[in-house]
């Protein structure tokens, strides 16, 4: 019988993972709200996208992700430029700055998941990945079941 629930060891993972990403965000040097955090994230994993496909895809009111957009924008982390389809939208991108700072995220990730992993053979973490997705997917898609 496990030492603590499900439920338990997600939520201790959860918070231990967060904890370490802070810390690292912190120790490069970040100093942006969560949700800029992620809307960064959004542009630069796809350049091109609209205020509109990042608020769907995080599952934020796009009012909340547009003042995120605008304070990125006035830092200089993002760009937005015309749409050549669609002139009603505009196409977000990040800027040289804005491509830094996800590299710095990306360091600071990298930095919490090797800490979280470091006693896990490959196998034992494939394995998790594996499970975990399949918990994920259940939810997103209950119907797969």
């Amino acid at each position: 019988m496990p030492k603590t629930s499900l439920s338990e060891a997600v939520h201790r993972l959860m918070h231990a993972y967060r904890h370490l990403l802070r810390e690292g965000i912190q120790t490069e040097g970040i100093d942006l709200p969560v949700t800029h955090i992620r809307t960064l994230k959004g542009v630069c994993h796809d350049p091109g996208c609209t205020a509109q496909s990042i608020a769907q895809r995080m599952q934020r009111d796009k009012a909340q992700i547009t003042r995120a957009l605008n304070d990125l924008i006035g830092l200089g982390l993002v760009v937005r430029e015309d749409n050549p389809r669609d002139r009603r939208s505009q196409l977000l991108r990040p800027t040289a700055s804005g491509l830094v700072t996800m590299a710095q995220l990306d360091r600071a990730e990298e930095q919490a998941v090797q800490q979280l992993t470091q006693h896990l053979n490959a196998s034992e973490l494939a394995s998790f990945i594996e499970m975990s997705n399949l918990m994920a997917n259940a939810i997103e898609r209950p119907d797969c079941q």
